[in-house]
């Protein structure tokens, strides 16, 4: 049933006072009056590594995890778990060789960095880009995405859902980023417990209709009622390979969206940017670990409602427009959950649409504020006034989301893969740009102007390229397979290889041609030092990759 009870109303009001009880104490605790401007955006030298740790898993995790992987989880299986297992290695390089250079050269914003290593105009090309990107793709998404899904558990009509999330996250974003990084220590409790909680009760769910009882039970019904769910790497015949090609995800384009994310990205950074080294390595390593236990919350019940539905359970509940929308299998597990437990379910979706809000709004604050308001619009503006302007700006984005996200048929277009691919039109680009900025002091301006404009024609090109060229040649190799179009098309995460290749090597080409006429480089200031780690960081990492190599040993 749509709507919740008034035990789950109760549960979901405590955590509302309790998220909003300690962020306004952490404000007035920590609050300075002569705090600066980054001290806002920043929370320089304030978070803690479980803080920061805990900061990027809720501003990471959010409705197209929570509802779009489950889905995903109900069409492919486990296999979609690449995208959090991979990210817990790339945290782990990100820790070890990107965030030593942000800190070692004072880098606040990914456009100070473009500026510091090529000139202003890169940096306001990609500020501007970037706001536009956070605010018409991500902040509408995760918004309006995140308003459905309230819905459609709790039957709250849609537009108080999409003003009511709007406005708790604007509270907590008001706060700066010390209250946000404090705040989301208790969002991703109330997320984990309450995810723990909907994947204990759906596999009790597939225990009990097969006349047994227990999680393990459960787990083990549904390894052997639906195999085919829990292979890592696809093969070619398998519908899903288009998404998830293969060893690509090994190999090949998986490393680009999740280094690209991770390591190039001002709304996860951020969160490292304010603190030391060894603070901001803990706190991406705590991270890391956080990352493991994902798919367990989101994948497994994604599918055990695949197993369920095979029964002939809840049939009705996942056609939408004739056809079974696989996005639906969360918020119909939810909405058989007990009365208390849907609420604590519910608040741990909650959780994740709001701290991702609050994230994604403070850092189109930071980029606005300290990369074209002080930069472009006024140079003199004091500490005071970037704050301020810094909390108009949030108020603004979140309007402007809850304007235009109606309009974008977001609910139309899919979930988590969608997301992926089309952000996968701009990641190979950006990732060469900061890549060969960061470890090669010959790269030039106009190096990084082609790739990141250059990237995002090719992908635009090898998108349509099926469209004028048979690609059928290329089936054999697995880089290529028949749609449901009947035309050969590259799987994305190829595309995405290909394209970045491309950029690397155009970029190098560009640079060398420069670099003989002359044209100096911006080089920034990096040692070997640099990148050496602690005795108890390189434990923790090496007992993570080993945990990552087990869990694709078992699930090939």
């Amino acid at each position: 049933m749509n709507r919740l009870s008034t035990g789950d109303y109760v549960v979901f009001f405590v955590y509302f006072i309790i998220v909003s009880s300690y962020g306004f104490w952490v404000y007035k605790r920590k609050h300075n009056a002569d705090a600066t401007s980054k001290d806002y955006f920043l929370a320089e030298g304030s978070l803690t590594w479980w803080a920061i740790g805990a900061s990027l898993i809720a501003s990471n995790i959010s409705a197209e995890q929570m509802i779009g992987m489950s889905g995903s989880g109900f069409k492919m299986g486990l296999a979609i778990a690449t995208y959090e297992w991979m990210a817990s290695i790339t945290l782990i390089i990100v820790a070890v060789f990107f965030i030593p250079v942000y800190l070692k050269n004072k880098i606040f914003t990914m456009p100070q960095f473009l500026s510091q290593r090529y000139n202003g105009t890169v940096a306001m090309i990609m500020a501007i880009f970037w706001l536009l990107l956070y605010i018409v793709v991500n902040l509408t998404s995760i918004l309006y995405l995140g308003a459905l899904a309230v819905n459609s558990i709790s039957g709250i009509p849609f537009q108080a859902c999409l003003w009511g999330l709007a406005i708790f996250a604007i509270i907590i974003t008001l706060g700066g980023m010390k209250v946000i990084g404090f705040t989301d220590v208790i969002q991703v409790f109330f997320l984990i417990l309450g995810g723990l909680v909907t994947t204990y009760i759906a596999l009790n769910l597939v225990a009990t209709h097969f006349g047994q009882h227990g999680v393990l039970s459960g787990f083990n019904l549904m390894m052997h009622q639906a195999n085919d769910h829990f292979h890592m790497i696809l093969k070619k015949d398998n519908p899903s390979y288009m998404d998830l090609p293969g060893l690509t995800v090994l190999l090949g384009g998986m490393w680009i969206v999740n280094l690209n994310y991770w390591g190039c990205n001002q709304y996860i950074t951020q969160r490292a940017l304010g603190a030391n080294l060894k603070t901001a390595r803990g706190g991406l390593l705590f991270a890391a670990c956080l990352k493991l236990l994902m798919p367990v919350i989101v994948v497994l019940p994604g599918i055990a409602a695949y197993v369920l539905y095979k029964q002939d359970l809840f049939h009705a509940d996942l056609i939408q427009g004739g056809e079974v929308n696989p996005d639906r299998a969360y918020p119909v597990l939810l909405n058989l959950l007990p009365a208390g437990l849907k609420g604590l379910s519910f608040a741990a979706l909650t959780a994740a649409v709001v701290a991702s809000l609050a994230g994604k709004a403070n850092s189109i604050a930071t980029i606005f504020t300290l990369d074209v308001y002080k930069k472009a619009i006024k140079p003199d503006a004091t500490d005071k006034s970037l704050v301020f302007t810094g909390k108009i700006a949030v108020v603004v984005a979140m309007v402007l989301g809850i304007i235009i996200s109606p309009f974008l048929g977001i609910d139309k277009k899919g979930g988590f893969q969608y997301i992926q691919e089309y952000t996968g039109f701009v990641s190979p680009g950006i990732f060469a740009m900061f890549l060969l900025g960061f470890f090669w002091k010959r790269t030039t301006s106009t190096a990084a102007v082609f790739s990141a404009v250059g990237g995002f024609i090719l992908s635009v090109f090898f998108k349509f390229l099926p469209t004028f060229a048979n690609l059928s040649f290329l089936a054999s190799t697995g880089f290529s397979k028949k749609s449901d179009a009947g035309v050969y098309e590259i799987p994305f995460l190829d595309r995405m290889g290909i394209v970045f290749l491309i950029c690397v090597f155009g970029m190098i080409i560009i640079s060398m041609i420069e670099n003989a006429r002359g044209v100096k480089t911006n080089g920034l200031e990096i040692d070997s030092s640099m990148f050496k780690t602690s005795r108890a960081f390189t434990a923790g990492a090496l007992i993570l990759c080993g945990i990552i190599v087990a869990l694709y040993s078992v699930f090939w």
